[in-house]
């Protein structure tokens, strides 16, 4: 069976992550795959983690992942379309790119954003960056903008 990821980034809009559901769900009703959300949540320094007891750090970032995926699980669930869902910790690219490969997956599904922020302009898009990172010879095609 086919794997597709799509990582939920809460930098993106509603419309980004119903994008990525939608095109997810038109692919499951085409052919059967699996449906995994991703939510990275960024890593602190050492400096700031030393303020936080054992795993009260880990709880707020694992929390804060969950709020996330709400929004993108509700949509599958009202499609009746069964998901796995995982809160990782890491730089969102690298991470999405690691996470992609972990699971075999042959789609990552960013959805459309509308503007193109400041941020994207210098740095290059979400997707983009992943795009690299999975390289041309990869099996992976990065869907979404």
């Amino acid at each position: 069976m086919r794997n597709i990821l799509i990582p939920i980034d809460s930098g993106g809009s509603a419309a980004r992550v119903k994008s990525a559901v939608a095109e997810a769900i038109a692919i499951y009703r085409r052919e059967p795959v699996e449906i995994h959300l991703l939510s990275v949540q960024a890593s602190v320094t050492s400096h700031v983690a030393m303020f936080f007891k054992g795993g009260e750090l880990y709880e707020i970032q694992r929390l804060a992942g969950t709020e996330e995926l709400a929004p993108a699980e509700a949509l599958l669930a009202t499609a009746g379309i069964p998901y796995t869902s995982s809160v990782l910790v890491g730089r969102k690219a690298e991470t999405i790119a690691r996470r992609a490969r972990e699971l075999g997956c042959d789609r990552i599904v960013m959805g459309q954003e509308a503007g193109v922020g400041l941020a994207e302009r210098i740095f290059g898009s979400l997707a983009g960056q992943v795009r690299q990172l999975v390289g041309g010879a990869s099996d992976c095609q990065v869907l979404g903008s």
